[in-house]
């Protein structure tokens, strides 16, 4: 069944391309109202295909970092074979462990724990049961897995409902901040004649990036007798409520966060590039592959898109010099629709085409922003505070920040003419 309703939106993703397609280009002749509508209208079918592509894209986005994990299996292997993980000292039975253990961790995030394999499932309890006895307050003795049940737990609800986290590079972490290295200067490379000379090719330059995790909180209030008689599970739904009110305003935070007491948002950092669009108050294809072309080719790679259902909608009309558009449905080979090839993802919060706006950013996000998740959330139920007045509190608590660690890698497209 669910393989037929897929086909049905790819389907209907197709055949309404196609007529938009049709229709754009007679309305390029002549311009008419009647046209203008069904752009709209084709615009608004086209948009229902969408919850499918972005899902294709974070999965697209999850399998890179799958790679990357297993990348870095041989290190955790290592680190395991000195604990010899659940008493298992065979080489041959402990590679496995490690293994169903690394693929546990990166399934229970996608599928939840409860549906794992019964050999990924114990290698997860096998490895929980060594780290508890390690200590939460050195990250390489314990601190970065010490949070791993509130991860598996709220991050996949909070990854359904805002895009940014599929794009940006999440860290768990033990203490109150997150601090990396950094390298903030080069040293230039000079030629020398035989026997001449070597002064210091000076200019190499480090220091650090520092994310601290401020708390963000939700309040809620139910009465005792709410609680008793209704047929619904309250505290599942209100803990249900307070996972998307936390996602509502950390995608908020990801584009216009001040940075202070909050996440910092990528149109708000001003080392983030900007590159001129071209027309006084709208995107334009210029502008777009212009904003490719500024960033770096190593950070094209893996770059995206972000903007919202707006401008997509706007975006999907443009055409590039030989008349090809810009936007392509990709859904019907398995592959995310693209703008110029490359992905987009859906952020809500980016502004609409108007002056001076920037409704568009482009680049590698992972390696431009970190989000670090400190307490992915606690909840504390207090029948004291309001017990005069029949009710039970509710306090929901996360603390999780976020900023622009390496800013070349991402550039936004601002509306101006020049």
């Amino acid at each position: 069944m669910a393989d037929k309703t897929v086909d049905k939106v790819v389907d209907d993703l197709m055949n309404a391309w196609t007529e938009f397609k049709d229709t754009n280009e007679a309305n390029e002749k002549r311009r008419d109202t009647l046209l203008d509508d069904k752009l709209t209208r084709l615009n608004k079918v086209m948009d229902t295909a969408e919850g499918l592509n972005q899902r294709l894209t974070a999965a697209e986005k999850s399998a890179k970092a799958v790679e990357e994990v297993q990348e870095q299996m041989d290190r955790i292997e290592a680190t395991m074979n000195r604990a010899s993980l659940g008493g298992v000292d065979d080489p041959t039975k402990r590679k496995e462990a490690v293994n169903n253990w690394a693929r546990g961790v990166i399934s229970a995030y996608s599928l939840g724990e409860a549906n794992l394999p019964e050999n990924q499932r114990k290698a997860l309890a096998s490895a929980k049961a060594y780290y508890d006895s390690l200590g939460v307050s050195g990250d390489n003795t314990g601190g970065y897995l010490a949070p791993v049940e509130f991860v598996r737990e709220i991050i996949k609800g909070v990854t359904e409902i805002s895009a940014p986290r599929s794009l940006v590079r999440v860290r768990p972490i033990a203490g109150k901040a997150y601090m990396q290295p950094k390298r903030t200067g080069q040293a230039t490379a000079r030629r020398v004649v035989d026997q001449g000379n070597r002064s210091e090719t000076d200019g190499l330059r480090y220091g650090s990036v520092e994310i601290n995790a401020p708390e963000m909180y939700a309040l809620i209030d139910i009465s005792q007798q709410n609680l008793e008689d209704s047929a619904f599970d309250l505290e599942a739904e209100i803990r249900d409520e307070a996972t998307e009110q936390f996602a509502v305003l950390e995608g908020s935070e990801f584009v216009f966060g001040s940075g202070v007491g909050e996440m910092e948002g990528v149109l708000v950092n001003d080392k983030v590039g900007e590159t001129v669009s071209g027309a006084a108050t709208a995107v334009t294809a210029d502008g777009l592959l212009t904003l490719k072309h500024d960033i770096k080719t190593a950070y094209a790679r893996n770059a995206t898109f972000i903007l919202n259902r707006t401008t997509l909608g706007s975006i999907r009309k443009l055409k590039d010099s030989t008349g090809q558009y810009l936007w392509m449905p990709g859904i019907a080979q398995g592959k995310p629709n693209s703008i110029d090839g490359d992905p987009y993802m859906e952020v809500p919060n980016m502004p609409i085409e108007a002056a001076g706006a920037f409704p568009v950013a482009y680049g590698d996000f992972k390696r431009a922003y970190t989000m670090a998740d400190r307490i992915t959330m606690q909840m504390l139920r207090d029948p004291y505070t309001q017990a005069t007045n029949g009710n039970i509190r509710f306090l929901f608590r996360r603390r999780t920040g976020g900023q622009i660690v390496l800013a070349e890698a991402i550039r936004k497209l601002k509306c101006a003419a020049a």
